[in-house]
């Protein structure tokens, strides 16, 4: 069950509007790094959480709050959309003002939507769930969701550079605060689980027998003419806890030569194939 206020839950001020800034305002709705993303994201992963109810709930919660961003994400969008010119004899008059803001807006604001947010990107690919991740277990979907605000959090940086509104300013600003506290909200839970040690390899619930473990600890160096760049993954004791870091330079194949042999009959293939 949901509830919902008729008022937004943080203010949205367009002191000028500018269309072509309601364009880029659409990657924050349905962009791969947008607000439609992560809402999905969350109630999905909340749907299938298993275990402690605390993490459904909280997800849950989130999921709720990322609605609230995409309503008032959209508000905004409609305000800079404001005296957007919408029949040919504004166009017609060769303003190179009005010529400016038709050559940057995306036309579909006026043909689809009367001016208006829609749940597509900056350029006007609606969203379709594909980079939704919702795997039921809560190690892989909290980084999953810290890599999101991640991204979510460089789209709201850069939208606010691109923009001189101090309106739009203040609202990008409460995202950029809000993406502050989820980046950490999920790291927070894998902290609380035993941090990254106790929760790597992700699932951690894989039998060891199940792994070739000769193969999980070494960074295989494939440049024929560099050198391997040493850093934290090169050596040292692995994140896990479980071994020690190693490099393979340069790697030998542990497999054959593939060989499939000749094509089918009726397969489509070439006679010489055959």
């Amino acid at each position: 069950m949901f509830h919902h206020s008729s008022k937004l839950q943080y203010e949205v001020r367009v002191d000028t509007p500018d269309p072509q800034f309601a364009k880029f305002l659409q990657q924050a709705i349905g962009g791969v790094e947008g607000e439609i993303r992560v809402a999905m994201q969350y109630f999905f992963q909340a749907m299938g959480a298993r275990g402690d109810a605390k993490y459904r709930d909280m997800l849950m919660m989130t999921a709720t709050e990322e609605l609230s961003h995409i309503e008032f994400l959209g508000h905004a969008v409609a305000l800079n959309l404001e005296g957007a010119p919408v029949t040919v004899q504004e166009e017609a008059a060769k303003d190179p003002i009005v010529n400016a803001i038709m050559g940057g807006m995306n036309p579909r604001h006026i043909l689809s939507s009367g001016l208006s947010a829609m749940p597509v990107n900056a350029n006007g690919v609606p969203f379709d769930m594909s980079h939704v991740y919702a795997t039921g277990n809560l190690a892989a979907d909290m980084t999953a969701n810290a890599m999101a605000e991640g991204s979510g959090r460089v789209l709201a940086s850069r939208l606010y550079n691109m923009t001189d509104d101090a309106g739009m300013k203040d609202m990008l600003s409460f995202l950029i605060a809000r993406d502050t506290m989820h980046q950490q909200q999920w790291l927070a839970v894998i902290e609380e689980l035993g941090g990254m040690e106790a929760m790597l390899p992700i699932p951690n619930s894989t039998p060891e027998e199940h792994e070739a473990t000769e193969h999980s600890y070494y960074f295989l160096n494939t440049s024929l003419d560099e050198p391997t760049p040493e850093g934290r993954w090169t050596k040292g004791k692995s994140l896990d806890g479980k071994a020690e870091f190693s490099v393979v330079s340069p790697p030998e194949p542990l497999g054959q030569k593939p060989d499939l042999g000749k094509a089918r009959k009726h397969s489509g293939a070439q006679k010489e194939q055959m």
